[in-house]
């Protein structure tokens, strides 16, 4: 185990190195620079703001500087957001991301799990033909068509939540719900799925045969097998929680991360795109390694052929 995990951690390393290179040479190659928009800004200050950010140095020894900044920590200052350091940017915002994001992967699983579980257990009821529908239509339904749908409802009619804005405890609510959900879709039905095809296996019939009461059957002989496919799919889910959380934001008005990565863009705020754009990779590579060993730890037989 402790070698699998070894591998995954170079090969994470070496994922980090790649993102930060293309997304450093990318965002320096494509059009425009953080100080095109400013109309009446005199050349010589336009120089000076060049050489403080070393933006009049090679490319080469532009790359080499901020590996090494990032090497020691430090995401260096906003183009866009002068006096302020990118580190300071993203302590302010990531918390509502992170609360936000881990509410709706709560969200996902609490829904999604039970619902599948039950699906495969109550096979052609109608506990199992109710749920696997609406999971159909919340896969069907993206995120910028569910949301503006709760607010209407939770928000305008009931105004039970607030719509937008991050003022009070309950505000992470709606946008979790909007992400939560339609991954808890997903979720119910890969857990269905995995659930009946260990239900149909040899060892599942001897257990019956031998009288072995049937929620023994399940929580002790199906349960672990049977959700290797929700295990497997953390780490995309994860992903599509993380990067999805830009739409989510930008619908509910959140002051989260995604907000400035949005904005950073738009504005050429090169250090910034840099720094949110390592951070989320970070973050995916993290939680697709936390998946990988979630799957090696049920299923063995993935780590000793890796």
């Amino acid at each position: 185990m402790l070698r699998f995990i070894a591998s995954r951690l170079l090969q994470s390393a070496a994922v980090l190195l790649a993102v930060f290179t293309m997304t450093f040479f990318m965002i320096r190659l494509a059009p425009g620079d953080p100080f095109a928009s400013e109309k009446s800004m005199n050349p010589d200050v336009k120089k000076e703001l060049e050489r403080q950010y070393g933006l009049n140095e090679s490319l080469s020894v532009q790359y080499w500087k901020a590996l090494s900044s990032y090497g020691r920590g430090d995401f260096g200052l906003s183009m866009k957001n002068q006096g302020m350091r990118n580190g300071k940017i993203i302590r302010d915002s990531f918390p509502v991301s992170l609360i936000v994001g881990a509410a709706a992967l709560v969200v996902a699983l609490a829904i999604g799990l039970p619902a599948g579980i039950i699906a495969a257990v109550k096979r052609n009821t109608w506990l199992d033909v109710g749920p696997m529908s609406l999971a159909m239509i919340g896969i069907c339904l993206p995120t910028f068509v569910m949301g503006p749908i709760l607010i209407a409802f939770f928000g305008l009619k009931w105004r039970l939540l607030n719509v937008a804005g991050w003022f009070e405890p309950t505000d992470w609510i709606l946008p979790a719900a909007t992400m939560g959900l339609s991954y808890a879709a997903y979720i119910s039905r890969l857990a269905r799925g995995g659930m009946l095809e260990v239900l149909s296996q040899d060892y599942i019939r001897t257990a019956r045969a031998k009288g072995v009461p049937g929620w023994l059957i399940i929580i002790r002989h199906t349960l672990r097998n049977g959700l290797l496919p929700v295990a497997a799919f953390l780490g995309p889910a994860l992903a599509g929680i993380t990067t999805g959380s830009f739409i989510i934001e930008k619908i509910y008005n959140l002051p989260g991360l995604g907000q400035h990565f949005v904005s950073a863009v738009f504005n050429r705020d090169y250090t910034l795109i840099l720094a949110t754009t390592v951070l989320y990779a970070a973050l995916l590579v993290a939680m697709n390694l936390v998946a990988d060993i979630i799957v090696a730890w049920m299923n063995p037989r993935v780590r000793l052929s890796s």
